[in-house]
């Protein structure tokens, strides 16, 4: 399955989700509804998957963790915010770092329209330099 496909789906289930539980709950509630339909779907899911943090000699097992990882390659972050803001992006950025995961998926369910809450995020590797310069 395409990554193209694969996110399609997420992003289905969390639809559903949010169309059957509207906007107004905790995080905590959409993600472990979310995590329940993406399994049900058949698809892997890890929830609460630690993440180790590595800064020259220290090493932290469980620095964070992700709200749910999907087929080992699609990070999604669950928020329930205002709005979202860079520092949002940027955390979930660092994940995708951290991990060396090259998509993630931002999922804000405190909108009334879910697909106003939803950011597609892309680790994309650093681009080489020209040295011939």
């Amino acid at each position: 399955m395409s990554d193209n496909e694969l996110t399609g789906k997420i992003i289905g289930a969390a639809m559903e989700v949010h169309s059957a539980l509207g906007p107004g709950l905790l995080e905590s509630a959409y993600k472990e509804c979310l995590f329940y339909k993406l399994f049900k779907m058949g698809l892997m899911v890890e929830k609460e998957k630690p993440m180790p943090l590595i800064f020259e000699e220290v090493k932290l097992e469980c620095g964070y963790r992700l709200d749910l990882l999907v087929e080992n390659k699609i990070v999604i972050e669950t928020k329930c915010v205002e709005q979202l803001n860079d520092i949002h992006l940027a955390q979930t950025l660092t994940y995708l770092k951290l991990g060396n995961y090259q998509l993630g998926l931002l999922i804000n369910f405190k909108v009334i329209k879910l697909k106003d809450g939803i950011k597609r995020i892309i680790n994309s590797p650093p681009s080489p330099i020209d040295r011939s310069l």
